[in-house]
């Protein structure tokens, strides 16, 4: 007998894989969680029915939503992550040598002890010198803690359950005010093959209190359609102005200066959507 997890991502598109051993299933206070040991992508973080990472890919998603933005601020010393309970973000955060604290703020414990016991390979930035994990709500931490961050990382689940609040105006607002005067932020933004509308909703939100906003995009398999999208709102700091003599050099397996800018380029059929 063979054990199929399939992804809904609309009424007339799903996506599944071959699982090989369900690893944990349980019902938290905020979602359903799930790991699954997969036939094309190993181990599986899977969140109401929704695939968050993969042992397989998941440097792809964590690596650039972290280091395009680090590489664009010239000095982040404190970078707030909101989400990113799995530890992928917070491992590639630390890696950058300018920072100097890097917060993760993770509303449900149970996403950390879920990726701590079955993703090794990302929750090891839990322990990294320089880390600190705050278990609570991240729109309320946002709010608590005014001209704080030189980066905030929104590094949220699709915009249902316990994350709708993370894709708000009222919530980029708090950010704006969250960071210091040359502060910027990213915020994963959904797949523009389904997701288009939101993406452009979000960027006018965005571009209205911030003076550079930037929409970037990269391939990523497990993600329906493949394309994702992450947008940038910054006080001042122009990633396409950045040169790759500025990126610093740590270790990367999908990121490079070249990619740095190459993501901002859309694709023909994308062109003018997010501007």
């Amino acid at each position: 007998m063979e054990l199929w997890f399939t992804e809904k991502q609309n009424d007339d598109f799903s996506v599944s894989y071959r699982v090989v051993e369900t690893l944990r299933v349980e019902k938290t206070p905020f979602q359903h969680l799930a790991v699954l040991d997969t036939v094309p992508f190993g181990r599986m973080l899977v969140l109401d029915g929704i695939v968050q990472t993969s042992v397989v890919d998941e440097y792809i998603y964590h690596e650039m939503i972290a280091h395009v933005p680090l590489n664009t601020h010239p000095s982040p010393k404190r970078v707030l992550t909101i989400g990113g309970g799995d530890g992928g973000t917070l491992r590639e955060v630390t890696k950058h040598p300018a920072v100097e604290k890097a917060t993760l703020v993770e509303i449900d414990e149970r996403v950390i002890a879920a990726s701590r016991e079955f993703l090794p390979e990302l929750s090891c930035g839990f322990d990294a010198p320089n880390a600190e994990v705050v278990i609570g709500d991240g729109i309320k931490y946002v709010a608590d803690n005014k001209n704080t961050f030189d980066l905030i990382i929104v590094d949220s689940t699709d915009p249902v359950g316990p994350a709708v609040g993370l894709f708000s105006l009222e919530f980029y607002r708090s950010i704006h005010q969250a960071l210091k005067e040359d502060g910027l932020f990213v915020a994963q933004t959904e797949s523009p093959y389904f997701n288009a509308d939101l993406i452009a909703r979000i960027y006018k939100d965005i571009s209205g209190m911030f003076p550079v906003t930037r929409t970037y995009w990269a391939c990523i398999p497990t993600y329906p359609g493949s394309m994702w999208s992450f947008t940038i709102g910054s006080k001042k700091y122009d990633p396409l102005r950045v040169s790759p003599e500025e990126i610093a050099d740590y270790p990367t397996r999908y990121y490079t200066p070249a990619i740095h800018r190459a993501c901002f380029a859309m694709p023909r059929f994308l062109e003018g959507r997010f501007e």
